[in-house]
């Protein structure tokens, strides 16, 4: 088993991002049915939820530099997808991380989702159970994994994620992510997945819908 604290970081000279061949991993147990597809079109897994969705943002105060805004004017809106494996088992990345207050039946009538004259919003959500996070920004800027979970309230590490701990392995769009998880890119159509523990489960991939 390779897990983040072990293995070696894989990159030559100059290389920007910490990356490691996913056979670097050795045999990895085939990933699961990943759930029937949600109102985003992205399947939701059949699995508890990892943590709690209500979370620390809140009009007014400011996490690493995100606030939590009323109808933010966006200058840009695009999608990673977080799988996230506890020994082996999926757990799910719960709706509503990101909003102030948390989330309600108010902000799913009809089978669709809606904010409301109170909700505040980060930059960093998720809006279904599917593992898709928003990135919404009204400023041009970069974002990384830690962010959300540092809006979430949840910590992140190498050997946490969430309340689930042990030792933590990090796999980015099929490569082996050998740095810190905190700082993984929330790139467009990023595909993530964490896994805390062993036995350690191969890559999940899903399709973005069209208006993703």
């Amino acid at each position: 088993m390779l897990t983040l604290g072990a293995v070696a970081c894989g990159t030559s000279a100059g290389a920007s991002k910490p990356f490691a061949p996913l056979s670097s991993l050795g045999h990895l147990q085939h990933a699961p049915y990943p759930g029937d597809p949600g109102p985003e079109l992205v399947p939701i897994p059949k699995a508890p939820r990892l943590a709690s969705p209500v979370s620390k943002a809140r009009p007014g105060k400011t996490i690493d530099g995100i606030k939590c805004e009323f109808n933010p004017r966006l200058l840009f809106h695009v999608h990673a997808h977080l799988a996230v494996f506890v020994d082996g088992k999926p757990r799910r990345l719960p709706a509503g991380i990101g909003f102030w207050p948390p989330l309600g039946s108010q902000n799913y009538r009809h089978g669709q989702f809606g904010v409301t004259p109170d909700n505040c919003w980060t930059s960093l959500s998720t809006r279904y159970d599917d593992g898709l996070i928003h990135v919404e920004s009204p400023v041009k800027r970069s974002f990384v994994l830690g962010e959300l979970f540092d809006i979430w309230g949840q910590p992140l590490g190498r050997s946490a994620v969430g309340p689930a701990r042990g030792a933590v392995t990090a796999i980015v769009n099929r490569k082996v992510w050998t740095g810190d998880p905190r700082r993984i890119p929330l790139s467009a159509h990023a595909q993530i997945q964490l896994e805390v523990g062993t036995p350690l489960v191969a890559p999940q991939t899903i399709r973005f819908p069209g208006a993703f």
